[in-house]
């Protein structure tokens, strides 16, 4: 038998004993693991054992062989089977080799049951406590040890009721005072000389209480916040009152030095608790988690590797998911309908750089930056531009276009208003041509326009009475084209970030006609227990309706971030639950879609009427590599670290591109082990023993999409050609 060298590592103290504990607690594997002379041997006694507990349970036989799939399914599974499933997942898997990109692209090989006849007979091995950790708590899961014991509703609403709101007066006492030292260090720099701008200066004839108000107003103006935007850790720990750790002053410092970009605008900065009120203690840590960046993302910047394949892109050849783009950066596609737009404008800076970023990637590279001179439009824009528009009106099967960046509101005005009109002339063309072609033969006309920022979270201040008016003059002669919907899709990540500008902001959007909904990374401080759920509930209480709530993407830079798709089929099982929609009611959600303006009064009615504190609107989802967005995964192996290793299909909920035909399913594999989440959680001050069903969730289904998010019909025939698509053999190869 050979043995690989990583075999030989004598496992540890901590792991013997858990191990020890594994199997006092099953005989019988313990029996397995003594009797086998070589590993493979233990495999297959294994399987026997898990096929004769599926033979007594003929449902969940179905769903292991896939016989049965679908949500439907899924919710009917018992909790052991789950358990029974992912252990033939192991054998099934098993010696299979993985590209682990966690590792900088080192491959893994899988075979759990390898490891522990390794740990049992020669106390080696080379696995990790949290190997063991997640083995042992498999087999509980197995043997009824660990029961999964749902949470009342009452529960769930104590858990909400442990995260403030912005809109909370002890947090808007805060605040005041977070703006009031903002201020004033901003009067002393200008009376210092450290501060030289053209556009604002404080004359030195005016009293303090003068400059005080002058800045005053300027703070309720975006272009304020854009000048005075932190760019260096010495300046936002001056605005923190000197708040940061040496830690976290460290990691910044190293962050600058390796050239990670800093923008933090002072509004977003205020946001941050310095004094905190009783009972308000790290409230604030999904926003500090947002700004403050990581050693993981220090270590890993400069070999972080692109997450979406399809964003890598070659002129005239097609992108991983088979769609052939007119430029390198200006369009983003993975489905039929929708195109994702990145305009060459302000737009592709954001109001602020999230650390967990998508587009970190782009920052690494330099194509994402924050030199807000340089990413003003030159002649060339204008061209492609029309280029852009070309693609879009000979595109048979488009009809959702995603104008985003960066961030779409950091377009300027003026160039919002040139694409807008762009938009307008694209869409009166494309349905003048619909009218000579025959039916059947009719191309896929624009019904859905939407808008894809964070300054509503980041800069409300941005959602003025001239964007509003843009917005509103757009939206009218549009829709006298025959464009349905009208969305701009945000990112409040925490309910703190709801404040009274912000709320504002959204009023006015709804006002005027474009409805809001929400897109919300799951972050590690964000999926504290409660935590979505009140931000879904706060949502929905000023007119916005959550649209996806996302598993963190990427590797090893990310990991910090990173909350284990384990944790989020568990929120969506155990919390979420308490808002689902009643099959009955969905179409209500349907028809608002259109109805921005009746969007605060209408969730509260129907949260009323369900007896629900919010609606469960939103989808739980990983996006996926070159695929799409699903939640549909198997557990079907585990890294020596203790590392989940996810097989994931795509979401059957919607129209794919065609190559999802040729793709097998994806593997992905987890940048941390459970158990060191749960620390995680632990140092937050979390109770882990609260989330001690986390281990049995080894599989998710996708949730169907709700009526909202659902494109209009057409009162025509469409064409089933497919245009600007090709299925490259050599990516058919890779799959």
């Amino acid at each position: 038998m050979l043995i690989g060298k990583d075999e030989r590592i004598k496992i540890t103290p901590k792991s013997h004993a858990v191990l020890k504990k594994l199997l006092n607690e099953n005989p019988k594997l313990d029996t397995i693991l003594r009797f086998a002379t070589k590993p493979d041997q233990v495999n297959s006694k294994m399987k026997e054992w898990m096929l004769e507990y599926l033979d007594k349970n003929p449902y969940a036989q179905q769903f292991y062989s896939g016989e049965i799939s679908g949500r439907e399914g899924f919710e009917k599974l018992k909790w052991a089977d789950l358990a029974a499933i992912r252990i033939l997942d192991y054998i099934d898997h098993a010696d299979n080799k993985y590209i682990d990109q966690n590792l900088r692209g080192a491959t893994v090989t899988n075979n759990p049951f390898r490891l522990l006849w390794f740990a049992k007979h020669n106390g080696t091995g080379g696995a990790h406590c949290a190997f063991f950790e997640d083995m042992l708590n498999l087999f509980r899961q197995l043997n009824g040890r660990n029961k999964l014991e749902l949470p009342e509703k009452s529960t769930i609403e104590s858990w909400m009721e442990r995260h403030p709101s912005g809109m909370d007066e002890d947090i808007m006492a805060v605040r005041r005072k977070n703006k009031d030292r903002i201020i004033r260090i901003l009067i002393n720099k200008f009376e210092t000389g450290l501060i030289k701008s053209k556009r604002y200066h404080l004359n030195s004839e005016l009293t303090f209480d003068e400059k005080y108000a002058k800045i005053l107003k300027w703070w309720d103006t975006p272009q304020f916040h854009l000048r005075f935007a932190v760019k260096s850790p010495d300046l936002i720990n001056e605005f923190l009152d000197y708040s940061l750790s040496k830690e976290t002053m460290e990691i910044m410092f190293q962050a600058e030095e390796i050239g990670i970009p800093f923008f933090v605008n002072p509004y977003y900065l205020s946001l941050l608790n310095i004094d905190e009120p009783e009972g308000y203690v790290a409230s604030d840590m999904a926003i500090r988690d947002y700004i403050f960046y990581t050693k993981e993302l220090i270590s890993e910047f400069g070999d972080i590797v692109a997450w979406e394949k399809e964003d890598i892109v070659e002129v005239g050849k097609p992108n991983a998911a088979g769609w052939i783009l007119p430029t390198t950066d200006n369009l983003h596609r993975r489905y039929p309908e929708v195109a994702i737009l990145i305009p060459d404008t302000v737009g592709r800076a954001c109001g602020g750089l999230c650390s967990s970023c998508q587009r970190m990637y782009n920052f690494q590279s330099g194509i994402l930056n924050f030199n807000l001179d340089q990413l003003r439009p030159d002649e060339k824009w204008d061209i492609k531009l029309q280029k852009l528009m070309t693609y879009f009106e000979e595109d048979t099967q488009l009809r959702d276009i995603l104008l985003t960046g960066g961030d779409a509101l950091m377009t300027s005005n003026p160039n919002l208003e040139k694409l807008f009109n762009a938009f307008l002339e694209m869409i009166e063309r494309k349905r003048e041509a619909n009218k000579l072609r025959p039916e059947g033969e009719k191309y896929a006309e624009i019904l859905r326009i939407r808008l894809g920022t964070r300054l509503p979270v980041y800069l409300p201040q941005r959602i003025d009475d001239h964007l509003i008016s843009i917005l509103s003059t757009f939206k009218e002669k549009a829709s006298q084209l025959g464009v349905k919907q009208f969305i701009v899709q945000t990112h409040f990540e925490s309910a703190m970030e709801i404040t009274e500008e912000a709320k504002l902001g959204i009023e006015r959007l709804l006002n005027a006609g474009w409805a809001v909904t929400n897109q919300l990374v799951f972050t590690s401080a964000a999926s504290r227990r409660g935590h979505t759920a009140k931000l879904r509930k706060e949502l929905n209480d000023i007119g916005i309706v959550p649209y996806y709530t996302f598993s963190v993407k990427g590797f090893m830079e990310n990991s910090h971030n990173f909350a284990t798709n384990a944790r989020a089929v568990q929120e969506q099982m155990e919390e979420k639950v308490i808002g689902r929609i009643p099959a009955e009611k969905k179409h209500i959600l349907k028809d608002l879609s259109s109805h921005a303006d009746q969007l605060v009064s209408k969730l509260k009615e129907l949260r009323e009427e369900i007896d629900a504190p919010f609606l469960a609107s939103d989808r739980n989802v990983l996006n996926l590599p070159g695929v799409g967005k699903s939640l549909t995964f198997r557990t079907i192996g585990i890294t020596p670290q203790g590392r989940r290793i996810l097989e994931f299909d795509h979401d059957h909920n919607r129209k794919h591109s065609p190559i999802i035909n040729e793709m097998g399913k994806v593997v992905i594999i987890e940048s941390k082990p459970i158990i060191n989440y749960l620390k995680q959680l632990g140092d937050m001050g979390e109770d882990i023993s609260e989330y001690d069903t986390i281990w049995g969730y080894s599989a998710g289904e996708t949730e169907p999409r709700m009526g909202f998010y659902e494109y209009p019909d057409y009162d025509f025939e469409l064409t089933e050609k497919i245009t600007n698509f090709k299925i490259d053999c050599t990516e058919k190869e890779k799959h």
